[in-house]
């Protein structure tokens, strides 16, 4: 069991500094140079507050139908289109999964699991962060999630990503205690490593806030064929550097962005180019996690 971490708000203890020049090298499976797995975060948004917005002009408003109906087509339309261009090139999703869609759309929980898609929590809604909640609220928070995906999907979660990345100094302890193996809100490598908790263990698998649709076309106002670019880029420079030290390449998405034909089009052709290549790894956060584990973390 590994030492808890310091209770030192102005620092943590959840991992040491690691170098990744320093570190010996990480071999995929089948000698591949860049295990890649895409995670669409599959949300629900309460009607009565605000929420990611295409336009601010309504967003004071209460109901915002505007931005509301604008985010309710991913679940509509846009995670069936998502749907169909990833199992065209044999990409399983990850999805970051809000609870909440296990009630309200059940007919995507069927769609995924008739693809073999993974589930992983990711809150209860996206209308409530995980920060300011009490340890018991926050552990009955955590609970009730892990417990409507398994009843939902038919399967425990094994990983976890917060709303908006969103913890508090006792999340990653809390996680642990109810059985999630890995993490996603730290978005500082490419490669797995360990993370000290508690009780149990945590891997923290690399997600990324850049290759990700919310920031690239919200933020950063990119378009399309830009974030299409960004992501043969950033495939193209890890499978180089992938050659001598394997690395994690993570695609985010939110199917009220990216589930528009002309957004999904350069997104489909990203993963053409992906999966041209030989030496790579389509994969899920699991499969991610447990060849990490068994072949790396304890050698």
């Amino acid at each position: 069991m590994a030492e808890p971490p310091a209770q030192n708000p102005q620092e943590h203890d959840r991992f040491p500094y690691s170098a990744i020049v320093d570190r010996k090298p990480l071999r995929w499976p089948k000698g591949a140079r860049v295990a890649v797995w895409v995670i669409p975060n599959i949300e629900h948004f309460l009607f009565d507050r605000p929420s990611t917005s295409v336009t601010n002009v309504t967003t004071s408003l209460a109901p915002d139908v505007l931005n509301y109906s604008w985010r309710d087509y991913g679940v509509r339309v846009g995670i069936w289109r998502l749907m169909e261009i990833m199992d065209h090139y044999g990409i399983k999703g990850t999805v970051a999964l809000n609870s909440d869609v296990c009630i309200r759309y059940p007919r995507i929980i069927q769609g995924g699991n008739q693809l073999g898609w993974e589930w992983m929590g990711h809150g209860t809604s996206n209308s409530l962060l995980i920060n300011r909640q009490t340890e018991d609220e926050e552990r009955a928070l955590i609970r009730d999630v892990i417990d409507t995906i398994r009843t939902g999907t038919g399967k425990h979660p094994r990983g976890w990503l917060s709303p908006a990345l969103s913890e508090s100094h006792r999340t990653l302890d809390l996680l642990a205690e109810c059985g999630i193996e890995y993490v996603c809100n730290w978005v500082n490598d490419e490669q797995p490593y360990p993370m000290r908790v508690k009780t149990g263990s945590m891997i923290s698998i690399p997600y990324s806030i850049e290759l990700n649709d919310i920031p690239a076309f919200l933020d950063l106002k990119q378009s399309a064929e830009t974030f299409g670019r960004m992501i043969r880029d950033q495939f193209d420079v890890l499978y180089e550097d992938g050659a001598k030290n394997g690395r994690v390449m993570a695609i985010c998405l939110h199917p009220f962005l990216i589930g528009h034909p002309n957004r999904s089009k350069y997104f489909a052709q990203a993963l053409a180019h992906i999966t041209s290549r030989q030496e790579v790894w389509l994969t899920t956060g699991g499969e991610i996690k447990d060849w990490y584990v068994q072949n790396y973390l304890h050698r």
